[in-house]
Formats: structure tokens, sequence, C-alpha cells
């Protein structure tokens, strides 16, 4: 990737200190061969993926005590993957997905940065039916309704993936698409339940949005 300005910093969840390596803010952009854009991903989309959102931190704090033996775990739309380093830490099995180009790279390196081992990761779309990932008991994500097309596509991207008795944790800074997903979702047999989160240094931060959780009937 042609160079960009990047940051590194340590971000605390709970006893747990993930060092991160990220952009510097969402002015940085580099794609000279156009792999982003042929994926659909404008200029202005592109760094999104590099910055740590508060909806992360939050998604990260839900992680740092969440029972965790016995379950297959997918983070969709990683990002800086915070919480897929904190369950890494933590010995889950974890698997990361972005669609973006660069986020397998970045991964890699903050993988490598807080001593972890690898985190099997799949660059691919929602759109993808035959990415190969399996089932999985436990699905995350944060601040991904943030189109309104990714409403069907996430949706069933979730339902194809989900085991039997899958639980689906996503947190929402507050975008209007969330209650249509919540009925996308009750439409296909799912229990839904939202809810303020309880950390303080994310409520001092001044998270409005919620934490939305899925599960089978």
């Amino acid at each position: 990737m042609p160079a960009v300005r990047i940051r590194y910093q340590t971000i605390t969840i709970d006893n747990f200190d993930i060092h991160v390596r990220s952009l510097w803010d969402k002015q940085q952009y580099a794609d000279d061969l156009g792999e982003a854009q042929s994926l659909g991903i404008s200029s202005a989309q592109w760094p999104l993926f590099g910055v740590v959102w508060l909806s992360g931190e939050v998604l990260a704090h839900e992680m740092a005590d969440f029972p965790i033996a016995g379950k297959r775990i997918l983070e969709v739309g990683c990002g800086m993957a915070l919480s897929s380093l904190l369950l890494n830490l933590r010995h889950a099995d974890i698997t990361a997905t972005d669609i973006h180009p660069e986020v397998g790279a970045f991964l890699a390196e903050n993988t490598r940065l807080n001593n972890g081992a690898k985190i099997p990761f799949l660059r691919t779309g929602w759109d993808n039916s035959s990415d190969g990932l399996g089932k999985y008991d436990v699905i995350i994500g944060s601040d991904v309704l943030y189109e309104p097309d990714h409403i069907e596509l996430l949706s069933h991207f979730i339902d194809r993936h989900a085991s039997a008795s899958c639980e689906i944790i996503l947190v929402d800074p507050g975008r209007a698409n969330h209650a249509s997903f919540s009925k996308n979702m009750v439409a296909r047999g799912y229990i839904h339940t939202k809810s303020k989160p309880v950390n303080e240094a994310v409520l001092a931060a001044g998270f409005k949005g919620h934490i939305l959780r899925y599960q089978r009937q």
C-alpha cells in the first residue's frame, strides 16, 4: 500500500491493553491500483476501516467478559477488529471478515503487536454465497448498518452463517437503519432485544447508540 499517515495507540478495555496500528485520521487515502474502487469503496469511504470508532470500543467492552468456551465466533465488517484482537488475547475461536482490501494487512500487524496467535481472516462481501465460512455460535459487529442496502445483505449473510442457537450482537451508534434491520431479523425468526451499554468509559465518551441482540426463537 502506498504511504499514508498512521498512528499507534493503546486502547484499554477492562483489564486488556490492546495495541493498535491505525490510520492517522479519516483524511487518509491510498488506492492507486483502484482495488477498493472496483469493490465500490469510494475515496470518502476508503479510510473508514482504519479508524477506531466508539462503537467498536463498546463492542470490545461487551466481549471482555463474554462467555467464549466452546463457541465459534465471527466478527463481520471488522475494520480495526478491536473485538477480534481482544477475543484473541482471551484465546477465543475468533474469525474476522471485511470487504476492504487493506484490513487483512492491518489485522496481521496488530495481531503481531499484541503477541497474539494468527487470527483467521477472510476478505469477503456479504453478497458472497460461496465464502466457505461455515456456521458460528456467535456473530458480532459494530456500526455495520450505515447504508440502507446493508439491511438485506447483512441479515441474509448472518442467517446463512448462524448456527441453530446463534447469538448475534451488533453495536449501532444510532443510525436510522437499525429498526428496519431488526424487523428483517424478526421476520427471519430471531428474537430481538435492545439495550444501552453500562460501561462508564463509553458512556463518558458520549455514546448515544444501542447494543442490538438477536437470537433464534
